[in-house]
């Protein structure tokens, strides 16, 4: 048996990498999902974030199959329709990109550091570059899932962990009892009703330090919201948040993964996926970006994640540029028969009502600058960031018009050696790359409703790259609107099979959602 199949593996090598050097689309609009696949049963496949478990297939399948592709499921007649919404919701929104390096995630890896914020969020949109390494094998061979498997089982420990509530409600307990005169100034600000708002926080922004800042931000989101939906206490309440994984997607090292609210999973419809090439020859996936596209409610979004062309030479800045205007340009979101229904369909990015672009964007300080060195002695990030090529670019109009990118006030993310806090550039070693450190890994965003109000970097030494994270408040106004009917996702835990730790199933194009004839829509 396993003779077979490494000789079907090595007899699909030819195909796979004809294939990807003539860009025939092999599979780009499939990814994985979570989803319940048994209106009112406890029965499901598992997720390939799961361990230990193998699929289950449920026993009343019979003859006659209607067959559905990734771009979602098609809602049984038994399933009631959605009522429709007023007023405003507003969320929020967790947003963290990080090159690894090419080093697949060890077992007891922490990325709760990566992923705490000021306040919980409602929904996590994560991208990863170089998941694995960018080799020949990996670029023109079979694609390795492994360690994007690995990647999800630690999110979704991470989010619905135990753990993670302790840490919130210690760090909400931790604010109550600060006593300095800051935090008493803190807490006369946040206590007032009604809330402050995030407008006026942002403005706060530049008048506090950053752990004020941060405290206050706490605060303010402890208070509560009207319109919002009710997220878990940061004091400790035993009603804990759980994540569904929405949609998840892989191009070679590329891999993008956004997760939501189990109550707010059943509101999302209109999935997709698209990935452009960028690498070797323009067009495989070494360099290029992964798209998710979705439907929250009656607000349509959009989640880029890049990994553009690097180098710091004269005239890489505008091989960047180009990669961005191929990815705006070949980007498109499929339509299918189910996109009748819908009032409004984006094929592109831009199309789409917000619209977040994370990555590895790979901008560099400009080169030739005598005193980068000394100021990055100093700590002189502001002085730093008016060389750095990203902003410059976007400035002359070349690159991301009509984008918005936060105020940078944490050190360049580029490059580290391998577990330390030196950057290369610190050291002698001939043998290491000497890259001037830059600010390569970003997140920008475009649409009205969007506000963020926090941006940072994460510590953790696992690669050359440290971690960005931001979150945003999403506004979105749903008056009159009708909220389509989409799938939902199956509780965490289940009281007839044990095969429930964690909340949904895997889904691929080869693992094709079957419902009987008779139980489908004409």
């Amino acid at each position: 048996m396993k003779t077979d199949m490494r000789k079907n593996y090595k007899s699909s090598w030819p195909k796979l990498i004809v294939r990807k050097w003539l860009n025939i689309p092999s599979g780009a609009d499939e990814f994985q999902s979570d989803y319940d696949i048994n209106d009112g049963t406890d029965e499901r496949l598992k997720s390939c974030s799961d361990q230990d478990y193998h699929p289950s297939v449920p026993e009343n399948f019979s003859e006659g199959w209607l067959v559905e592709t990734a771009g979602g499921i098609r809602p049984s007649r038994s399933m009631p329709e959605s009522p429709p919404i007023t007023g405003s919701l507003n969320l929020r929104m967790f947003v963290g990109t990080w090159n690894v390096g090419g080093k697949s995630p060890h077992e007891g890896l922490n990325i709760r550091d990566w992923l705490r914020s000021p306040a919980q969020a409602d929904i996590y949109v994560l991208g990863f570059q170089e998941i694995v390494r960018l080799n020949a094998g990996n670029v023109l061979g079979a694609e390795d899932n492994e360690p994007a498997a690995k990647w999800l089982s630690l999110i979704r420990e991470a989010l619905n962990s135990d753990q993670s509530d302790q840490e919130l409600a210690q760090r909400g307990s931790n604010v109550t009892e600060e006593s300095s005169p800051s935090s008493l100034h803190l807490e006369q600000q946040a206590s007032p009703k009604p809330r402050i708002s995030f407008t006026d926080l942002l403005s706060m922004e530049d008048e506090l330090g950053q752990e004020d800042f941060e405290r206050l931000l706490s605060f303010n989101s402890n208070s509560g919201e009207e319109g919002s939906p009710s997220p878990t206490s940061m004091s400790g309440s035993p009603t804990r948040q759980r994540f569904c994984l929405a949609a998840s997607k892989q191009m070679v090292g590329l891999f993008l993964c956004v997760w939501v609210r189990t109550d707010l999973f059943k509101h999302i419809s209109n999935l997709k996926v698209s990935c452009v090439g960028r690498g070797i020859m323009g067009y495989l996936g070494n360099k290029g970006s992964i798209s998710i596209s979705m439907t929250l409610h009656q607000t349509t979004f959009c989640f880029v994640c890049t990994h553009l062309a690097s180098g710091e030479k004269e005239g890489d800045g505008i091989r960047r540029n180009s990669d961005v205007a191929e990815v705006l340009k070949r980007t498109r979101f499929s339509r299918s028969f189910r996109d009748v229904e819908q009032p409004f369909s984006p094929q592109s990015i831009l199309d789409h009502d917000k619209v977040i672009w994370l990555g590895d964007l790979n901008y560099r300080l400009a080169p030739g600058c005598a005193d980068t060195l000394d100021l990055l002695k100093k700590n002189d990030w502001q002085a730093l960031l008016e060389k750095d090529q990203l902003r410059n670019e976007q400035r002359a109009g070349r690159v991301f018009s009509g984008w918005e990118e936060g105020k940078i006030y944490f050190a360049p993310t580029y490059k580290y050696l391998a577990d330390s806090d030196d950057y290369v550039v610190q050291t002698s070693n001939s043998k290491v790359k000497r890259r001037i450190p830059a600010w390569c890994d970003r997140i920008l965003w475009r649409g009205e409703g969007l506000e963020q109000v926090w941006y940072s970097r994460g510590e953790c030494r696992f690669s050359d790259h440290r971690p960005v994270y931001s979150l945003f408040l999403v506004q979105m106004d749903s008056s009159n609107k009708l909220i389509p009917t989409a799938r939902s996702c199956p509780p965490r835990f289940s009281s007839k099979s044990a095969l429930s730790s964690a909340c949904g199933a895997k889904v691929q194009a080869e693992e094709l959602l079957v419902v009987p004839r008779e139980q489908s829509l004409p």
